[in-house]
């Protein structure tokens, strides 16, 4: 008898726990997915759970679904990589995506760069978006993105020379449109100068090297455009080798000045040898170390300003945003890297869903004083 009544309390016992256990899981609501955006440049952000069916090649995905992109830069500390990650924001908010933001400490920090990048391959996102260093130090870590099946978006200058098909599209700028952006407004507000003179005038372009390929872009897109516009055959491009094409008797002489040395003194000597020449009206620098060299060669010598020779840049930086807003410069053309971030989290969103990507033109924007600090262009302008 005793042994019946033992049996069924067990037998009580073991049903009101099962009752218990069966009610517990869903008695807490499931969370819901959210968009975030980690700004933290030295610390990786939590790892993404990854469920254990999950298999190795397949980019997992975050908060019960939400595709996360982690967007690897060169940098976190200058303004220009803080305005790329705005454009991550927006992007990520529009897009409804998790994304992580980081940067190394400095654009010389390849060893650091490359431990975020195998940080987030090992937490298996959904899509990277980078911005290396050094390609060939990325290089392992770009082939072991590509055996996890983990799409690569470059962006800003990108990743050249990465093993082929490691890239699925590049968010960049065009730096020859844009460079034929500062033509177009240069000559705007040289135009009547050019056609009434009785004589030949001068247009002097100073570059910071002729290697570099964003720069030489900038630069050949400048010429380029400024011949279409004041006519081929009205024009000589003078100065240095990488770009000369003389024509005698020509109506507007293009003076190309090149450093020997990427030196702030040996640039600021060739600008002042382009400024000295009295023919010269107007100038133009092609990154903000040559829009300086043309700055600090005007300290001595006072030939730029309105009603003067008229002065134009590219990029920003306080010494040139200075010489904008004070109209020592005419203006200035800068990249939008706003749009860099934004469209660089579209390749991803959308390279993640398998559709076909091809590199995006992010654009390049034109400010002078007037319009500086309206909101579409005071984010681009970064010191």
């Amino acid at each position: 008898m005793k042994t019946r009544k033992l049996m069924a309390a067990l037998l009580s016992t073991v049903m009101v726990v099962s009752a218990l256990t069966a009610c517990g899981g869903g008695s807490k609501p499931a969370s819901t997915p959210t968009t975030k955006t980690n700004s933290t440049a030295t610390t990786a952000s939590t790892p993404a759970s990854t469920p254990a069916s999950t298999p190795a090649s397949t980019p997992a995905t975050t908060d019960g679904g939400a595709k996360h992109i982690d967007v690897i830069a060169k940098g976190f500390q200058h303004q220009f990589w803080k305005a790329v990650e705005l454009g991550t924001k927006k992007a990520a908010e529009e897009f409804g995506v998790d994304v992580t933001f980081q940067g190394p400490d400095n654009e010389s920090a390849i060893a650091q760069q490359v431990e975020y990048l195998n940080t987030a391959i090992a937490k298996q996102p959904t899509a990277i978006c980078l911005a290396a260093l050094d390609t060939q130090a990325s290089i392992p870590s770009i082939q072991s993105a590509m055996e996890a099946n983990i799409p690569i978006i470059g962006f800003d200058s990108g990743v050249p020379n990465a093993p082929e098909g490691a890239i699925k599209a590049n968010a960049s700028t065009d730096n020859t449109a844009a460079g034929a952006l500062a033509a177009e407004e240069l000559y705007k507000l040289v135009e009547s100068k050019i056609k009434d003179a009785k004589e030949p005038v001068r247009i002097g372009v100073v570059a910071q090297e002729s290697n570099s390929q964003s720069i030489v872009s900038r630069t050949k897109g400048f010429v380029d455009k400024m011949t279409e516009l004041c006519g081929v055959e009205n024009v000589s491009v003078e100065g240095h080798d990488s770009l000369k094409n003389e024509k005698e008797g020509a109506k507007v002489i293009l003076d190309v000045g090149i450093p020997a040395e990427v030196k702030d003194v040996d640039a600021a000597a060739v600008a002042s040898s382009i400024l000295e020449k009295a023919d010269l009206i107007a100038i133009y620098g092609s990154n903000e170390f040559a829009a300086n060299a043309i700055i600090t060669a005007n300290e001595g010598l006072d030939k730029v300003g309105e009603g003067k020779v008229v002065a134009v840049g590219f990029d920003a930086g306080k010494k040139l945003l200075d010489a904008v807003r004070s109209k020592l410069f005419a203006g200035a053309v800068t990249q939008d890297p706003v749009q860099i971030g934004y469209q660089a989290v579209k390749l991803a969103v959308e390279a993640a869903d398998g559709k076909e990507v091809s590199d995006v033109d992010t654009g390049a924007k034109w400010y002078n004083a007037d319009n500086m600090d309206a909101d579409d262009i005071k984010p681009c302008l970064y010191e």
